[in-house]
């Protein structure tokens, strides 16, 4: 069975999941990757507010590609989900619920997500292009500077995933 999730992507939602649970994703997200993150840190350090609001929001760790005539976005599969695990504790503990990626998380990452009851998914690397067809609107939101890295907003439909870690501590990495 696969479970519909619509965001906003709340605690309560969350709580509901269990690794090794397959989602379809419909709603907006916002695409984010390490040099994004870290400028999201450095504004918090410095008493700034977020370029969006983090509470209720799956973060997919992605830099979509430049869209091809015809398309709404290009190319935007998951990148490796540790190069953030030095940010994400803290964006979860501001109410970052979910983030979707490949590989393995930290222990940091997985105590706050038992702590503030947050999801993390999986998506298939290597299927970029099968995930751009899931994407209906796209919007750059900030650090435009950045690229591909810039932060956007993507609305999404269908959006394929794999719970791989829940609040419980469970983890689809580590189940036989």
């Amino acid at each position: 069975m696969t479970i519909k999730i619509t965001t906003p992507f709340t605690s309560d939602k969350a709580a509901q999941l269990h690794s090794g649970d397959r989602v379809f994703i419909n709603g907006e997200i916002y695409t984010a990757r390490d040099a994004a993150h870290k400028r999201m840190i450095d504004a918090i350090q410095k008493g700034e507010e977020l370029p969006f609001d983090i509470r209720n929001q799956i973060i997919y760790y992605a830099g979509p590609a430049p869209a091809k005539p015809g398309w709404v976005i290009g190319s935007c599969g998951p990148t490796t989900s540790g190069r953030m695990d030095a940010y994400a504790p803290r964006l979860i503990r501001l109410g970052l619920t979910g983030m979707i990626g490949k590989g393995m998380r930290s222990a940091e990452v997985e105590n706050a997500m038992k702590e503030c009851g947050a999801v993390y998914f999986g998506a298939i690397g290597g299927a970029g292009a099968l995930i751009a067809k899931c994407v209906t609107a796209v919007e750059v939101v900030a650090y435009e500077d950045l690229g591909t890295e810039a932060i956007r907003k993507l609305t999404v439909q269908n959006l394929p995933a794999v719970v791989i870690m829940d609040q419980y501590g469970g983890n689809l990495y580590q189940q036989r």
